[in-house]
């Protein structure tokens, strides 16, 4: 049986097979890890100035209204959130230049998100993208069901960068 998969991304509706992409949660009492992977035709390299372009994100990203700063090893951006006053301080690092950086943010052990954001190059030309976030610390037990619906913001995530590589050519 072939599953349709059927998303809201930037006005429009995307149809995908199911297997297209991939969405998994773990949750516990101190800790969660949310993960989306996706195949995108396009080269890493590609995907990666897409990511990386903290000016240009909110023309292509659903879940980002804006992004303040350079996205660069070492550098603190911020991120606002869509149809909210809510803003994030992530910290860039263990960025390796088309492959993979790590945006983090708290204190550890009280409350830690951290999203990495991965690229695999494949022998076809297309590219595995992979994001993963993972929250923990004692404040998570308080605040997770709290906490917004990471499925659909993970989703359109990956379907907007899919989206956006994909039709310029990339």
């Amino acid at each position: 049986m072939l599953r349709i998969y059927f998303a809201y991304s930037r006005n429009k509706l995307s149809i995908m097979k199911r297997k297209q992409i991939e969405f998994a949660q773990v949750k516990n009492t101190f800790s969660m890890i949310c993960r989306v992977e996706v195949t995108i035709h396009a080269k890493a390299e590609n995907i990666w100035n897409l990511l990386t372009d903290a000016k240009g994100f909110s023309r292509w990203n659903s879940t980002v209204s804006a992004i303040d700063g350079n996205i660069r090893d070492g550098e603190r951006i911020v991120i606002h959130v869509p149809g909210t006053h809510r803003t994030f301080k992530p910290k860039v690092y263990g960025v390796v230049t088309n492959e993979r950086m790590r945006w983090s943010n708290g204190l550890a052990p009280i409350f830690k998100g951290s999203r990495t954001f991965e690229l695999r190059q494949c022998i076809d030309g297309s590219t595995d993208f992979i994001m993963e976030e993972q929250f923990s610390g004692l404040m998570f037990a308080l605040i997770k069901n709290r906490l917004p619906d990471f499925k659909m913001i993970f989703e359109n995530y990956a379907l907007d960068l899919k989206n956006e590589a994909e039709q310029a050519g990339l």
